[in-house]
């Protein structure tokens, strides 16, 4: 990995070759809108509802800009030094990981906008948690827009669709949308909320009137909620 904390070449490119193996295995993935990617070099968010654990892997597998390196804002994690799977996301450098309860704030923040101002395109789950269903897509939040504005990047919205409940031979698809420009909005709280909620908007359309489809198999959904974490939805069951 570089000082800059971007995966080197070889292992960037290895990590989505065998993405893309392993996705395209079991799934199929349909992506739409490249034509609102921005042009240039500069840098990016991508904010994304998140319905699934999946949702990072399948982005990282076909996401179709070349031109930049793709970092994923997270995981949520006290230390990535515990953990197989937080160690492989340390070894690969994709990941932006950043602390519970904003312990950080401020340097995972640093890191973020380095990375845009890097020329990286950096994908962000901007609902801060799981989304209970495909079609709703819960507040954004407003380190969203405050990233874009301290970064001066436009925010493209990503809808994806059918991860929810995966199986084999299944079409995911992920739609990109026309990218909201911060400049557009003013500077401070309030037009960071301004902000925020326009990229909302702009990635709830992408997934008006989807749902979560069936639930498949035994080894379908046991595969879909593997290491998905709603705890909130136990507690409305008690």
């Amino acid at each position: 990995m570089s000082a800059a904390g971007r995966p080197s070449p070889f292992v960037y490119h290895f990590v989505r070759i065998v993405l893309r193996v392993i996705c395209g295995a079991y799934v199929r993935i349909r992506v739409e809108g490249t034509e609102h990617l921005p042009a240039g070099e500069g840098g990016y968010l991508a904010c994304f509802n998140h319905p699934s654990w999946v949702d990072p892997i399948v982005l990282s597998a076909a996401w179709p800009d070349g031109r930049r390196r793709q970092r994923v804002f997270g995981p949520r994690e006290e230390t990535m030094a515990v953990g197989a799977r937080n160690r492989i996301i340390t070894w690969t450098g994709r990941g932006i990981p950043f602390r519970p309860h904003g312990a950080d704030a401020l340097d995972a923040t640093r890191r973020a906008t380095a990375a845009l101002r890097a020329g990286d395109a950096v994908m962000i789950a901007g609902e801060g948690r799981l989304s209970d269903h495909e079609g709703v897509v819960r507040p954004i939040e407003t380190g969203v827009g405050h990233f874009a504005q301290l970064a001066g990047v436009p925010v493209v919205p990503v809808g994806i669709i059918g991860t929810r409940w995966v199986h084999f031979g299944k079409t995911i698809r992920i739609v990109i949308g026309r990218p909201v420009d911060p400049a557009a909005f003013p500077r401070g709280k309030a037009g960071v909320a301004l902000l925020t909620l326009a990229i909302h908007d702009a990635v709830q359309e992408l997934v008006d009137g989807t749902d979560d489809g069936p639930v498949p198999g035994r080894f379908g959904a046991w595969l879909s909620d593997l290491f998905n974490d709603r705890p909130w939805l136990e507690e409305e069951t008690r």
